[in-house]
């Protein structure tokens, strides 16, 4: 597995609960993950049931086996002013630029540094060691932008192209690069058996191809129960009204006869069986497009009591079955 796990998916897709569940099945076996989110939505914080994050790496869970989960929200400006003291060592001077709101300045009218900033930092978390000479963590995943920004976010080089042709700035980026379009890194969206999440997803597959960037895998999140399997839709299709009305009668549902509670139970269980055909059909052709893609497939469940702390710890397991740890 790459060390540096890349999540990004259309909004609504729940890439953050990924992310989230990725870090824990990564941690597993007395492992360290730091959980990265780089868009101050404080989205972990609310999944992990905890306080606000700061920026500081800070340990928000521990995983079966006994491994740990960091977690760290990279706020751009005060990232900024610690690339500002590492290269410029600007001490006090840095935080007076930002009283004077110079920082959110920069950061505002020049993206490109911004993205340089948080993939840095999220980089830098790749490569730092302990005095031992061990990796600080075994792995960090980063919950990134969504699926539309995520090949600009991540293809910094270009992004700074304009702002610095050397320096610093330049340095900093070629050095984020390296590790992006290394195989330390691998880049995985987000999607749901629904036509436009599947189109956006097959879109940014392709231009991070496009842009060299390593695609890992595609996880498709909240895949329904499946109820009724081909051959059970082909009899829904083809059966009589009237034996639906026997079986539910000799279910105990009421009677046979015509206004009896069976017979009027008989149309609406069609019509629901009617649209989950409908809704199985397209589910299995989008499963046919992402098949197309040439990428390993995961599905995770739709989790019927919704999602909360237990449920990230099911969803961990659940992709560690699958392989992803």
């Amino acid at each position: 597995m790459s060390r540096l796990q890349v999540v990004s998916g259309k909004g609504g897709t729940g890439k953050t609960t990924v992310a989230a569940a990725l870090a824990l099945a990564l941690a597993t076996e007395g492992k360290r993950t730091l959980l990265v989110e780089v868009e101050g939505r404080q989205g972990i914080a609310q999944l992990f049931e905890t306080e606000a994050l700061p920026y500081e790496e800070r340990k928000i869970a521990v995983a079966p086996g006994g491994g740990e989960v960091y977690a760290l929200a990279i706020d751009p400006e005060l990232a900024l002013l610690d690339y500002l003291q590492m290269f410029y060592k600007l001490g006090g001077a840095g935080r007076a630029l930002k009283k004077l709101g110079a920082i959110d300045f920069a950061t505002t009218i020049a993206p490109g540094l911004r993205d340089v900033l948080l993939t840095g930092k999220a980089c830098e978390a790749v490569r730092r060691k302990d005095r031992s000479g061990r990796f600080a963590y075994d792995y960090v995943v980063m919950d990134a932008p969504p699926t539309g920004r995520i090949t600009r976010f991540l293809n910094v080089n270009d992004e700074v192209a304009g702002l610095a042709k050397i320096g610093p700035i330049h340095n900093q980026a070629q050095a984020v690069m390296r590790v992006l379009k290394s195989p330390e890194t691998a880049v995985h969206l987000v999607t749901l058996l629904e036509e436009m999440p599947v189109q956006e997803t097959a879109d940014g597959i392709a231009e991070l191809r496009a842009a060299r960037l390593p695609v890992g895998r595609v996880i498709v999140n909240m895949v329904r129960p499946e109820v009724l399997d081909a051959a059970d839709l082909e009899l829904v299709r083809t059966v009589e009204r009237s034996s639906v009305a026997q079986a539910l009668s000799a279910a105990g549902l009421g009677g046979a006869r015509r206004g009896g509670n069976a017979e009027k139970l008989v149309d609406p269980l069609l019509e629901q069986a009617a649209e989950y055909a409908e809704r199985y059909a397209l589910e299995q052709e989008q499963r046919a497009v992402l098949g197309e893609l040439g990428l390993p497939l995961h599905e995770l469940p739709l989790l019927a009591e919704g999602m909360d702390l237990a449920g990230l710890y099911e969803l961990a397991t659940e992709l560690r079955k699958q392989g992803l740890s």
